[in-house]
């Protein structure tokens, strides 16, 4: 070996460093942005969604304390004729409900109830005059559970 010779003095060939895993790359910036709009837009569609249905929510609790109260009283029957009134105002603000009484505020309910609403025709027709019946002719639970069909057939 010569000490002049400049090939003695190279060193093995080093790898540069790998680069951490700070700051990512262009193309994972871009992604996590993209996956935050997803995050946001799924939120804010699951928040209006909630927002819309908040009325049936109500209509459910109150639902259920009438449900827990219930008895042969004119009184209850107005309170369960209110509810579903106030439902479908707001279920259906176009239609006026709110302003229909007797065979109209019945064709009303039957109208919107999708199941077949023929067979429903006595209960509605007893849950309606019962309000004003000094004793009621509708039996609490048929009237209990008409309503509870009612409300679940009036989801958005």
């Amino acid at each position: 070996m010569m000490p002049d010779d400049p090939l003695s003095q190279l060193r093995d060939i080093h790898l540069p460093e790998t680069g951490g895993f700070w700051p990512p790359a262009p193309g994972w910036w871009i992604l996590a942005a993209i996956l935050l709009i997803i995050i946001l837009l799924l939120a804010w569609l699951a928040y209006r969604q909630r927002r819309k249905n908040r009325w049936l929510r109500l209509a459910r609790a109150e639902l259920a304390t009438l449900e827990r109260t219930a008895s042969q009283d004119p009184h209850w029957f107005k309170q369960l004729n209110e509810l579903l009134k106030r439902t479908a105002r707001a279920r259906y603000p176009n239609e006026h409900p709110e302003a229909r009484t007797g065979e109209e505020w019945v064709t009303f309910l039957l109208r919107h109830l999708p199941e077949d609403s023929n067979s429903q025709r006595p209960v509605a027709d007893a849950l309606v005059t019962s309000t004003w019946q000094p004793k009621p002719a509708a039996d609490t639970a048929q009237a209990l559970a008409f309503a509870r069909a009612w409300l679940e057939a009036q989801k958005c």
